[in-house]
């Protein structure tokens, strides 16, 4: 996902202040009392900050740098309680309720440098964390079409951005500053699109531009593999799907959208074992999934979804299978980050009204 970073603001500045005034602490014990909400922080990469200029790939999926990890794990280790997702699913079908502080850390879509970076990190701190995988693109280590399509924009040689799909057809700009914020409108604009028709766009611009992706194995835009993900999954980190080809589910026909569920299923069990079955669905904004991809996920024996619609979870057990989401950006400072946590509602930047419901009837 390509997106602006936003400005810095009075959240921010509110943040840092109770930070400052040593206020989040009281603060979290309070709101502890009287509201024990499930917070799920929700990452993509955890590496150092490329440089924009010479970086090929898309910026925004680069969550936090690893000394940044390290301690926004640090403080959730001591000051909260970090739950796997599946004791989540656990409580949930025993009628327990969730400790105060309850905190899930999750990882979308299985860039290598979860295992690389993100894995020691957790290990030696002893925090537990669940990783959603597109198994597509771990069994032929291609990278994910998004990026690869950040990617495209930002390294051809083309005069025109021509995309009929979209209806889009722009001189291709100079700068890379304004190709990586052209391919934030491409990405925004082709979730409009079918699943498929968006495959097929990509596929069309790498044949037109000679860049196919299939001969691409970038370290910068590299999946796991199932040898690292065997090796997490024994040290006690959870594995789930993220489908197969990191397609937004409700943009299929019903045929493919069971396929992605089922197949993705299929493949982390067959890969690595029985193990509770857990979901994140690719993109995850209220675009991305509906009451019919709560269906079929369900129904294919997942225990818990995530989206990526902000917020956290009062009742659980109400909206297992949209569970909502922190995400956590490379911005974030510690303050940032130690205030988000402790007041979620008041720091955090809240999903826009028209991508915060689903055809659940929930909302933020």
């Amino acid at each position: 996902m390509v997106s602006q970073t936003p400005h810095t603001g009075i959240r921010e500045r509110l943040g840092e202040l109770c930070y400052s005034a040593g206020l989040l602490s009281p603060l979290q014990k309070m709101r502890a009392w009287w509201q024990k909400d499930l917070r799920i922080l929700a990452y993509h990469r955890v590496m150092p900050v490329p440089d924009p200029e010479q970086y090929e790939f898309d910026m925004e999926l680069v969550s936090t740098t690893p000394e940044e990890f390290r301690e926004q794990m640090t403080l959730v280790r001591d000051r909260y309680r970090p739950m796997r997702l599946s004791d989540v699913a656990a409580a949930i079908n025993a009628g327990h309720p969730l400790p105060p502080d309850a905190v899930v850390i999750t990882f979308d879509d299985g860039y290598d440098d979860n295992y690389r970076i993100a894995y020691p990190i957790l290990k030696e701190l002893g925090v537990p964390a669940t990783f959603f995988i597109s198994t597509g693109h771990i069994d032929s280590g291609r990278p994910y079409a998004y990026d690869w399509l950040v990617h495209l924009i930002l390294l051809s040689d083309a005069s025109r951005l021509e995309l009929p799909e979209l209806g889009m057809d722009v001189p291709m700009p100079a700068t890379r500053d304004e190709r990586r914020a052209l391919a934030g409108r491409v990405l925004d604009n082709m979730k409009e699109i079918s699943a498929l028709a968006q495959a097929a766009m990509i596929r069309r611009l790498e044949d037109a531009w000679q860049m196919p992706s299939e001969h691409a194995r970038p370290a910068d835009c590299r999946p796991m593999s199932w040898d690292q993900l065997r090796e997490m999954r024994a040290a006690g980190l959870e594995i789930g799907s993220h489908g197969v080809n990191h397609w937004m589910l409700s943009k299929l026909p019903r045929e493919e959208l069971e396929h992605e569920v089922l197949d993705s299923r299929n493949a982390l069990l067959r890969e690595l074992g029985p193990m509770p079955l857990l979901m994140s669905y690719p993109v995850g904004s209220n675009r991305a999934f509906d009451r019919q991809v709560i269906e079929v996920t369900r129904d294919a024996g997942f225990d818990l979804a995530c989206s990526y619609i902000s917020g956290t979870n009062p009742r659980p057990a109400d909206n297992r299978y949209s569970l909502y989401r922190i995400a956590v950006e490379r911005y974030y400072g510690k303050a940032w980050f130690a205030a988000l946590l402790a007041m979620p509602g008041v720091v955090g930047y809240p999903t826009p009204a028209h991508l915060a419901t689903t055809d659940e009837g929930a909302c933020l």
